[in-house]
């Protein structure tokens, strides 16, 4: 069973622009053995966006593209104390400091999952603990 998270940019590419999504990563998000997860630091991250009118859902709201990944059968994942008062524990890396990514990485490593990204500064984190699938 393979345990997936995507990336916030994966979870828009999904519903907005799946061509942006390579045919292997639709293989792995489709296939029965996955169970995929989005988190709820990605739904906040959007939320933010679309309150200072960076993002256009289209004529939907974030609240709609929870609804979707739901439809989709995505797991969601609630971010914890436990996650949140871990944090610090992250080494901080010079030329990636977006704390919403950095939370995903974190999550990503204390739940054992694998993180699908097209974010190259991602790689950087795998002496880390982050197991890493590049779209």
């Amino acid at each position: 069973m393979r345990q997936l998270l995507i990336d916030t940019h994966i979870l828009i590419w999904i519903f907005y622009a799946p061509e942006k999504i390579s045919t292997k990563i639709k293989k792995l998000l489709e296939d029965e053995e996955s169970i995929v997860y989005y988190s709820t630091i990605s739904l906040q991250e959007l939320s933010m966006l679309y309150a200072k009118k960076k993002f256009d859902f289209r004529g939907k709201s974030p609240e709609d593209l929870r609804l979707l990944a739901i439809q989709s059968n995505f797991e969601e994942l609630v971010i914890t104390g436990n996650l949140t008062t871990s944090y610090y524990q992250l080494p901080e890396k010079d030329n990636h400091k977006d704390p919403f990514d950095r939370l995903l990485i974190w999550e990503a490593i204390q739940r054992k999952l694998t993180l699908i990204s097209s974010d190259s500064k991602y790689e950087q984190y795998k002496v880390d603990g982050l197991k890493l699938l590049k779209n």
